[in-house]
């Protein structure tokens, strides 16, 4: 597969919702984009006007599909959902904050942090297998539009294994990069495996006063940013 008939991604995390600002954590649980969250996916759409976007991915859950309920709006695509795109399922951790979960299971935190591959809260997926669920998926659409550009809209922890996979980074490495709500993450699919254009971009979400007295701090890489 020459590069010309790559498949460019644009994988896309979803907006803000107000469990993100708690740092509770969400996993598969449906829970809506806050205001801050709406006005990031009309940002994140008005950014995207200039590609050449052949087809529209989301994962279901509503956060991630009002997400591309507005770049759909924008670019007058219609959104394919699909399931592989969805959050890890994080068991009986979903619902509760990190320092709730803290106070009743010090035990399984720990594990949790230190990326067990095969770690497995009551209920959930291992690190492993949402891993292998990801980064499938995420070939899968591609491989079904070479030469074109897909956009994908996610959560935190899908792009998160994306982004390993492209840089060859193993699943129990320590993040230090950053997945921002309604960020903008370009990789390039080559037939067999993903490389990696330009992350983390969120130029499209500077200066307005509303992300500004919104923000509080949360853009850095809090070990809950990884969850939602």
């Amino acid at each position: 597969m020459g590069h010309g008939s790559s498949t460019r991604i644009l994988a896309i995390r979803h907006g803000e919702t107000a469990w993100n600002v708690d740092t509770r954590i969400q996993g598969q649980l449906d829970i809506p984009l806050n205001d801050t969250g709406l006005w990031q996916a009309e940002r994140t759409a008005e950014a995207l006007v200039d590609e050449e976007i052949a087809v529209l991915y989301a994962s279901d859950l509503v956060r991630a599909a009002a997400t591309a309920d507005a770049i759909s709006r924008r670019m007058g695509l219609p959104v394919r959902h699909d399931t592989g795109l969805r959050e890890r399922h994080f068991g009986l951790f979903q619902g509760r904050t990190v320092a709730e979960i803290e106070a009743i299971h010090p035990d399984l935190v720990k594990r949790w942090k230190s990326r067990e591959p095969d770690f497995e809260p009551e209920g959930a997926e291992s690190l492993r297998t949402f891993y292998a669920r990801s980064i499938e998926t995420a070939h899968r659409l591609a491989a079904a539009h070479p030469g074109q550009t897909v956009v994908m809209v996610a959560h935190g922890g899908v792009l998160d294994c994306l982004y390993r996979a492209a840089c060859g980074m193993p699943i129990e490495a320590p993040r230090t990069w950053q997945l921002g709500n309604a960020s903008i993450n370009r990789l390039l699919f080559t037939g067999t495996r993903l490389t990696m254009v330009g992350w983390g971009d969120t130029q499209h979400l500077d200066g307005a006063a509303l992300e500004e007295s919104s923000d509080g701090g949360r853009s850095g890489s809090t070990p809950a940013h990884s969850l939602s």
